[in-house]
């Protein structure tokens, strides 16, 4: 992905320094969605100042080590609740990258919204007013598609990715409280199809189900005979390639705590 780099024509502080360019080199997100339904907020008012409470937060969270994490701040009707999910089969390392880059490039995209969520490829962060955790969503829906096209039998094709997806999703909803992801492939008129699906692991099992039910429906008005597409959601999403994309190793992640999480 492109970034951003600055030159600095004046001397200031090195502290300065580093904030500056620090806010101008985050990656940019895959696709990012800066709703207006919930209005917006002021600049210093208790709202953003819980918001950047919370992102920082997130970004400094040290002793979740499994790709999930759920946080709230302040108190109504000033509360931030927040989301960011890091994909299944990603190192430790690179999951609290990407969250740390995804916590500063969603106030740079969207300065002043109440609710905004944004994608990268590893992870996913979303904040809102309104509650978040444990509430199936699929709306705002993205769907990116590769407009290139299959060759051969584009029904057979079709087939084996729906079957592929369907197991995904059967194995992924019933995964744990803190991971449900799961990535496979299977080959389709002489051509290999690889995917992953994954749901936030707040998500009830049914719900979990549900979600990935949805967005797979969606796989003839959007992806239907093409190479690769993904279709991306609040609450869960589905990508599929002709070529391996994911870690062979699946859940890289640290084991999580048999406790479980709080929400």
């Amino acid at each position: 992905m492109a970034k951003g780099y600055s030159r600095l024509l004046f001397v200031f502080s090195s502290s300065f320094i580093h904030l500056f360019v620090l806010s101008l080199a985050q990656p940019n997100f895959i696709v990012q969605h800066c709703s207006d339904n919930n209005g917006n907020y002021t600049i210093n008012s208790a709202y953003e100042t819980n918001l950047n409470s919370l992102l920082s937060s997130i970004s400094s969270n040290t002793a979740i080590d499994y790709g999930f994490y759920n946080e709230s701040s302040g108190q109504e009707p000033d509360k931030v609740n927040a989301i960011a999910l890091c994909r299944g089969d990603v190192s430790l390392e690179v999951c609290r990258g990407c969250v740390t880059n995804a916590t500063q490039k969603i106030l740079q995209v969207c300065p002043n919204q109440k609710e905004a969520i944004g994608w990268y490829d590893e992870c996913m962060l979303r904040y809102s007013n309104n509650s978040i955790f444990r509430e199936m969503e699929t709306q705002p829906q993205f769907d990116l598609v590769n407009t290139q096209n299959v060759t051969g039998d584009v029904s057979a094709f079709n087939t084996g990715l729906q079957d592929l997806l369907t197991n995904l999703r059967n194995t992924a909803a019933s995964g744990s409280s803190v991971l449900k992801f799961q990535t496979g492939n299977t080959t389709a008129n002489f051509q290999s199809i690889y995917a992953l699906v994954q749901c936030t692991p707040d998500l009830s099992a049914d719900m979990c189900s549900d979600c990935l039910d949805q967005v797979i429906g969606e796989i003839p008005s959007c992806c239907s005979g093409k190479i690769g597409g993904r279709v991306l959601t609040p609450s869960c999403y589905f990508r599929f390639e002709l070529y391996r994309f994911f870690n062979s190793t699946v859940n890289l992640l640290p084991p999580p705590p048999t406790e479980g999480i709080d929400c």
